[in-house]
């Protein structure tokens, strides 16, 4: 894997119907790791211009997943275990900094808020994959979504669709289930409790508990060439 880092890339964002259908296809495996890019090809698949195909390409850049070298053009980045593990590492910093923030302008509203969703994730309990990230994504926008940083809050939104995506190829084992719950109910518990090193402990543990499974499940299907659950 090519590990030096991707360089800064100013560009304005495009429509998202061009990145996340490239980013999309990327993640899923759809367009292959390594796999070259080539500019013609992909707007004639996915039926528009080369100018959002090129700026696609730039701002897939901009997140890693696209590597450009000089007189080749452009490539897939692998989506592997040193993906997760970097975004993760990236996450665990962020995240419990937002989340110690939070503790100090938590209301009683806002802990209502994050005891009715985790009510819909409970009742909901895994049964739909993709109602259960809509609904955990939004119990996470409670605690980060009001933050004053938001280069910071924005990176944590673009980690999260990331690794949502990457998630959604395998199944949440029943331990994961299990921790998922407990560790949302402790942060509220911490957050309650106005104990800001607590609800930063937990969302820490969270984080890594969440990157773990991935990276269990992508080298399991790795070694056996099969996508078989976690026991």
């Amino acid at each position: 894997m090519d590990t030096q880092p991707a360089a800064t890339i100013d560009v304005e964002p495009v429509p998202a119907s061009i990145y996340e259908l490239i980013r999309e296809d990327i993640i899923s495996g759809k367009i292959g790791p390594n796999e070259r890019l080539k500019v013609a090809d992909l707007a004639k698949r996915y039926g528009t211009s080369t100018n959002p195909i090129r700026e696609a390409l730039q701002q897939l850049r901009g997140e890693d997943f696209v590597i450009m070298e000089p007189h080749r053009g452009a490539r897939v980045r692998p989506i592997d275990e040193n993906f997760v593990r970097d975004i993760i590492e990236i996450a665990a910093l962020i995240e419990p900094a937002l989340t110690r923030w939070f503790v100090g302008i938590a209301t009683e509203a806002d802990i209502a808020q994050l005891e009715e969703i985790q009510a819909e994730i409970e009742a909901l309990n895994f049964s739909d994959p993709n109602r259960h990230g809509q609904l955990d994504t939004r119990f996470h926008e409670v605690i980060y979504d009001r933050h004053y940083n938001r280069h910071a809050a924005d990176l944590w939104w673009r980690h999260r669709e990331v690794l949502r995506a990457i998630s959604r190829r395998f199944p949440t084992s029943l331990s994961r289930r299990v921790a998922v719950l407990r560790e949302h109910h402790e942060l509220i518990e911490a957050i309650r409790a106005q104990d800001a090193d607590r609800a930063a402990a937990v969302i820490a543990a969270h984080v890594e508990g969440s990157g773990r499974h991935i990276i269990e499940h992508m080298r399991l299907a790795r070694a056996t060439g099969a996508r078989k659950p976690l026991t």
